[in-house]
């Protein structure tokens, strides 16, 4: 492992978080007892207890969002031990999620039903997402096409946005190492199940070095940011509708390996996302619902030394209605046609890419649903009719036996796809091939949950994942020429007594490339992460460690361990004081390879970020 710690820096960093005090990581697995309360929407489209739902899925909960308004999307991330987060540097770097060993655009990222995934690459771009009035992170894994159509072929990741359930308002300010600050000010009005909610954010950092290579004309990864959202809605028993709306938009310094023999050079870019929701239900009968979506989604990207730009635009509208049509029994059917739209220009001459194309789909999908005291099943199919690749068809089967009182196991199989890119249809010069079909998987996947004693439970899982199709650069173009098999299983653990809590949690997997047999690149096989801490309603401090073992693809990447160190303290109803170390040994490890032309130059990680901070709210 490439551990490298930096006593003399660490000695300061301690000294900051002792000065305030911070809180602990609250990732949830899905357990018996210990997960009575948490409620998720991913797995089927409607609120379900954790425990009932036949998958393993993971919720990063608002005790953890709430704790460093800092800390960015891919760091919460990668204290999932099934997710290999590989981010080129720190703050607003360039970052891509391997779940489960799929590739990085074989996960859906969605807000509230949205989907981030930008049309042109096909993965979203995580680092530009700010996750200020987040509720919770739900980490579905495992296929999920039938409900959510392309791109879930690893898995879902899903933003779950707050909404009002009281009046009050805050301010909160964050600051730290780098030269890094972060500010957000809130306010919310509830009054018998109508709500408005506004929040406002800013963040600056001077960043860190993204490289390896100490050279004093590359300048560090420098970031900003500014955005603000707003939400209006009602919620009563028979009906609901809300708007929702966000946008946040900065400006990223980062470094290109891509100019010719020239070498790695600083280049600047300006991005903006722009986020659009207007939802509604009503409820017919007591046992039937109604419910509609009309979204977009903007995401935009302007280099500031070229006329190189992307802008992406999603637009989305969904009708479905659920029908619980006996006590134990509900139908979820509906339609979604989406729309999507890349305009790209990159570069000129023979290696340039420019194109404005737009793409149409259409899906039509329906569950079924069985729910009693000892057995929980899905089933569903789903039909995507797209205008590129034609349609094509997937589906699922899932169930969840409470085999002893302490004991459920659960299995499921599914099929799943990702659509072509517009990048991988239309980006001629790059190996843009309109005639490709889109990728394939089925996954088989058992589980177990057991109540080993009041405070310890335990989960283990085990999955294949056979991938066909996989879209490669192949004479000159893109095809549909690789196969791949990702086999793994994870083990967790939980422990809980009074403020006590401990957390373990490991994955392992075996990314394989089905033709050669190579490992897939950018996955480890191994994945660890454990947290302890205590904390209640007045304070809490805790340690989490993330480590990964080298990956097998010869790439030079190795292996690291990380830890962070958070606490907080209410000082009382209206004032929190808060702390938080990332990486509090300052550990330095290679991310990817940083040149194309065989040099010894590698991506780093971000290093190590003390902040502290304090909120005021009434």
């Amino acid at each position: 492992m490439s551990i490298q710690f930096q006593p003399t820096a660490l000695v300061g960093a301690i000294a900051l978080a002792l000065g305030s005090t911070s809180s602990v990581f609250a990732e949830t697995t899905p357990k018996a007892k210990t997960s009575l309360e948490t409620i998720v929407v991913t797995a089927t489209r409607s609120e379900e207890k954790i425990e009932n739902v036949p998958a393993r899925i993971n919720v990063i909960e608002p005790a953890k969002l709430e704790q460093s308004p800092i800390a960015s999307l891919p760091h919460l991330l990668q204290n999932d031990a099934s997710i290999n987060m590989v981010q080129t540097g720190g703050l607003g770097q360039q970052a891509s999620i391997f779940l489960r060993g799929t590739e990085s655009d074989h996960t859906l990222v969605m807000r509230d039903g949205v989907r981030l995934n930008t049309p042109s690459q096909g993965s979203p771009s995580i680092q530009f997402i700010d996750t200020t009035d987040l509720k919770q992170i739900e980490i579905l894994k495992g296929p999920a096409s039938v409900l959510y159509g392309t791109d879930a072929i690893g898995g879902v990741i899903h933003l779950v946005s707050k909404s009002p359930s009281k009046t009050g308002a805050f301010i909160t300010g964050e600051i730290g190492e780098h030269q890094t600050y972060k500010s957000l000010v809130g306010a919310d009005l509830y009054e018998n199940g109508v709500y408005a909610q506004i929040r406002g954010q800013r963040l600056e950092s001077d960043g860190t070095q993204v490289t390896n290579l100490k050279d004093t004309q590359i300048q560090a990864g420098s970031y900003d940011q500014k955005g603000f959202s707003t939400k209006l809605g009602i919620e009563k028993e028979q009906y609901a509708a809300s708007i929702d709306y966000s946008e946040n938009s900065g400006r990223s310094q980062y470094i290109n390996d891509n100019e010719t023999y020239t070498g790695i050079k600083n280049f600047s870019q300006d991005f903006k996302n722009e986020f659009i929701n207007l939802k509604g239900r009503v409820n017919l009968t007591e046992d039937l619902s109604i419910n509609a979506r009309l979204s977009q989604f903007k995401d935009d990207l302007e280099q500031n030394e070229s006329q190189d730009s992307v802008y992406n635009k999603t637009r989305e509208a969904e009708l479905y209605s659920k029908w619980q049509f006996t006590h134990a029994q509900n139908i979820l059917a509906g339609v979604v046609y989406k729309n999507t739209e890349s305009d790209v220009l990159n570069g000129v001459g023979l290696y340039g890419v420019d194109y404005l194309k737009d793409v149409s789909s259409t899906g039509y999908f329906i569950q079924h649903q069985y729910q009693s005291d000892n057995l929980q099943t899905q089933a569903g199919l789903r039909v995507e009719d797209n205008e590129t690749f034609g349609s094509h068809t997937v589906g699922q089967l899932a169930a969840r036996y409470q085999l002893l009182p302490q004991t459920s196991i659960y299995s499921n199989i599914g099929t799943a796809f990702r659509a072509p890119s517009n990048n991988d249809l239309y980006a001629l010069s790059w190996g843009g091939n309109p005639e490709l079909k889109s990728e394939e998987s089925v996954s088989y996947e058992i589980g177990l949950d057991q109540i080993i004693t009041d405070h310890l439970t335990l989960g283990l899982s085990a999955y294949r994942n056979e991938v066909d199709n996989l879209i490669s650069w192949d004479n000159g173009k893109n095809n549909n020429v690789n196969e791949a098999t990702l086999t793994g299983g994870e083990l967790d653990l939980n422990w809980k007594k009074d403020d006590l809590l401990l957390k373990a949690s490991y994955a392992y997997v075996q990314p394989k490339n089905k033709v050669t047999d190579a490992d897939l690149p950018r996955r480890p096989r191994q994945s660890l992460t454990i947290t302890s801490g205590i904390q209640n309603e007045v304070y809490g401090v805790s340690t989490s460690l993330s480590a990964k073992s080298k990956p097998k693809d010869g790439s030079g990447v190795g292996g690291y361990a990380t830890i962070d160190v958070n606490a907080y303290w209410n000082v009382t109803p209206n004032v929190k004081l808060f702390t938080n170390i990332q990486n509090i040994g300052d550990v330095e490890y290679k991310t990817a390879s940083a040149s194309q032309w065989g040099s010894d130059i590698y991506y780093i990680n971000g290093g190590r970020l003390a902040s502290a901070g304090v909120t005021f709210k009434y």
